[in-house]
């Protein structure tokens, strides 16, 4: 089971409700203890995303493809990068991330960004 890293831009809803739904899904938040702290740079979040292998959900658009690519061209990894579409469809984001949960093959995702809603 896919493990989730929400960044502390992205409302608690998301979290909240994935867990309603899944509730024996890992979903943490930047800013939560033993994870990163508030304020820590996107490419530090990739870092610790490939190290402990957390799926990244993000809402930052414009700068993630940057880090991304930064990131891949130091030889590193990252095991998915979810960027939230504008505008959000809270509900269908949630069907998605759990159906990636459910259904996505382990690397199916790796080293590249992801828009959700899927459809």
């Amino acid at each position: 089971m896919p493990k989730y890293l929400l960044d502390e831009n992205m409302p608690s809803l998301y979290r909240e409700q994935l867990l309603r739904y899944r509730a024996d899904l890992i979903v943490c938040m930047v800013g939560d203890e033993d994870v990163l702290p508030k304020g820590t740079l996107d490419p530090e979040i990739l870092c610790w995303c490939e190290e402990n292998k957390f799926l990244l959900v993000t809402n930052n658009r414009k700068s993630m493809p940057v880090h991304l690519a930064d990131h891949l061209a130091e030889g590193r990894h990252v095991p998915a990068i979810f960027v939230l579409r504008r505008p959000v469809d809270v509900g269908q984001v949630i069907e998605d991330l759990i159906l990636i949960a459910e259904a996505a093959n382990e690397n199916e995702y790796q080293d590249c960004i992801t828009y959700l809603p899927l459809a």
